[in-house]
């Protein structure tokens, strides 16, 4: 038990005496999971927005896919991540194992289908007779999407949150 204690001790010694070492981790930490969600919202909210406004006929099919990647364990990602990167693997030409690539490769496998699915989740919220009336007033497309995200504010940054929450932990 005194082991335990002691070693809970110095971890905390080391975290605020600011070890070279320590800060060295944890700005890595940091900056990989920053940048796997800045893919993981760049791919996962226009899916989400496409998802949630065209019907088309495997609409369904990608929703269940998107909502399945929600639940997917991260150990299996880095599992399959590991398997496709091994010198061996179909990807294993690139040398990116044990690299901060291959973690944000991994990351953003587990962050992308958080992204994508609260977006879905935050759009398919709003009135469906804005989108209408938005297209009636004459926005284009586009300017029709950013007015929704825009009434989406606080659900999209929840899911940045999440997408975010469920890379750094």
């Amino acid at each position: 038990m005194q082991n335990l204690l002691d070693g809970i001790l110095k971890a905390f010694e080391l975290l605020f005496q600011g070890d070279p070492e320590v800060v060295r981790i944890t700005l890595l930490s940091l900056e990989v999971s920053g940048m796997a969600t800045l893919i993981s919202l760049i791919l996962g909210l226009p899916l989400g927005t496409f998802l949630a406004l065209v019907k088309f006929p495997t609409r369904r099919f990608w929703i269940s896919i998107i909502n399945t990647g929600m639940a997917l364990p991260p150990v299996v990602v880095g599992l399959v991540v590991c398997i496709f990167l091994w010198r061996n693997g179909p990807l294993g030409f690139m040398h990116l194992i044990y690299t901060p690539a291959a973690i944000v490769i991994a990351q953003v496998l587990i962050a992308f289908p958080m992204a994508a699915g609260l977006t879905l989740s935050a759009l398919q919220q709003l009135d469906p007779k804005l989108r209408i009336q938005l297209l009636g007033l004459g926005a284009s497309k586009i300017q029709m999407v950013f007015t929704l995200w825009k009434e989406a504010k606080l659900p999209l940054i929840a899911a940045l949150i999440a997408a975010f929450g469920s890379v750094i932990s």
